[in-house]
C-alpha cells in the first residue's frame, strides 16, 4: 500500500519542476497571472534569489507539487493515501480534489504572503533528544517557546524568539548526543506568534469551497485523516500549530502503508520514513 507525500517550505531549490512544467502550459501560465511574475523563470533560474522569500517559496512550491501529482496520476493509480508536510499539505489535499489548481494557488500565494510578512522570531532543530524531554526542558528553561514540528521522536523544531531558543540551545546540548540547529527562517512559524496571521488567513480559507477528500489525506495538526467538513479549520489551525509529522508517519504505518513517495523537491520526508520503519510502532 502506498501513501505520496509533498515536502513543504524548506525543500524549494532551483530547478526544481523542470520535468513538469513542458507537461502543463495552461497551468503554468495561470500560475504566472495568480504571482505576477514568469512562474517558469522563478522555479528554473530564479535570478532575485525570491526561492528564499517565503511569499515566493511557498507558491512555487505548490505549483511543483501539484505538478508533479499531475504528472504521476496520469501514468499511475492513486495510492492509498495522501499527506503533506506544512505547505506540502495543500499539495496533498489538491491531489485529493479537495480544491482546484486556482484555489491552491490563491490560498498559497496569500499564506506565503502573511508568513513572510511576520517578523521577530527564529526557529531551532533539536535532533538526538527524545520529544517529550524537549518540551519539558523548553517548559522549565523558555516557556515563551513552541514546539513548531514533530518530525520524529528525536527531532523536534521549536519556534519562538530568538533569545530564548540562544538561551534554551545549551541546556539542550548539555543533554549528552543532543544538537541543535538554528534554522535560517524569518519569523517563528507554527507557533503562538502566528496568531495574527492565522486570523487573517482563516478568512481567506473561509471564503473558498472544499470538497471532501477522494483519498485520505493525513491532517498535520491531528495526524489523523481530515474528517468531513474539517479543511478550512485545519488549515487556519496550522499556522499556529505544530507539525504533528511522527504522528502522520505512524498513522500511515498503522493504516498498512510500506511504501511511500516523496513529490516534489528534496527527499528529506524519505529519510523520515526509513527512519521511522526501523522504531517499532
Amino acid at each position: 500500500m502506498q501513501a505520496w507525500v509533498f515536502p513543504g517550505q524548506g525543500a524549494q531549490r532551483r530547478g526544481m519542476g523542470a520535468d513538469v512544467l513542458d507537461r502543463f502550459p495552461d497551468l503554468v501560465a495561470q500560475a504566472d497571472r495568480e504571482l505576477g511574475l514568469p512562474v517558469r523563470d522563478l522555479l528554473l533560474r530564479d535570478p532575485d534569489d525570491l526561492l528564499r522569500q517565503t511569499r515566493y517559496a511557498q507558491p512555487a512550491l505548490f505549483v511543483v507539487g501539484a505538478l508533479t501529482f499531475l504528472d504521476a496520476r496520469e501514468r499511475e493509480p492513486l495510492p492509498a493515501y495522501f499527506a503533506g508536510h506544512s505547505l506540502g499539505e495543500y499539495a496533498a489535499l489538491f491531489a485529493a480534489g479537495v480544491f482546484d489548481f486556482a484555489a491552491g494557488l490563491r490560498m498559497v500565494r496569500r499564506r506565503g504572503e502573511l508568513m513572510g510578512e511576520a517578523s521577530g522570531g527564529g526557529m531551532l532543530a533539536v535532533l538526538g533528544l527524545d520529544a517529550g524531554r524537549v518540551a519539558d526542558l523548553a517548559a522549565e528553561h523558555a516557556p515563551d517557546v513552541d514546539p513548531a514540528n514533530v518530525n520524529a521522536p528525536d527531532q523536534v523544531v521549536l519556534s519562538g524568539p530568538r533569545d530564548s531558543l540562544g538561551a534554551l540551545a545549551p541546556v539542550l546540548t548539555a543533554v549528552p548526543g543532543v544538537r541543535c540547529v538554528p534554522l535560517n527562517v524569518s519569523a517563528a512559524f507554527h507557533s503562538r506568534y502566528m496568531a495574527g496571521a492565522a486570523e487573517e488567513f482563516r478568512r481567506v480559507v473561509e471564503a473558498e469551497t472544499f470538497a471532501d477528500p477522494v483519498v485520505p489525506v493525513v491532517a498535520n495538526v491531528t495526524g489523523e485523516p481530515y474528517a468531513p467538513g474539517r479543511v478550512a479549520a485545519l488549515l487556519a489551525e496550522q499556522i499556529v500549530r505544530p507539525v504533528q509529522w511522527a504522528r502522520t508517519v505512524d498513522h500511515l504505518r498503522r493504516a498498512g502503508v510500506d511504501e511511500l513517495r516523496e513529490l516534489g523537491p528534496g527527499t528529506v520526508l524519505t529519510g523520515l520514513w526509513r527512519k521511522a520503519l526501523e522504531r517499532p510502532l
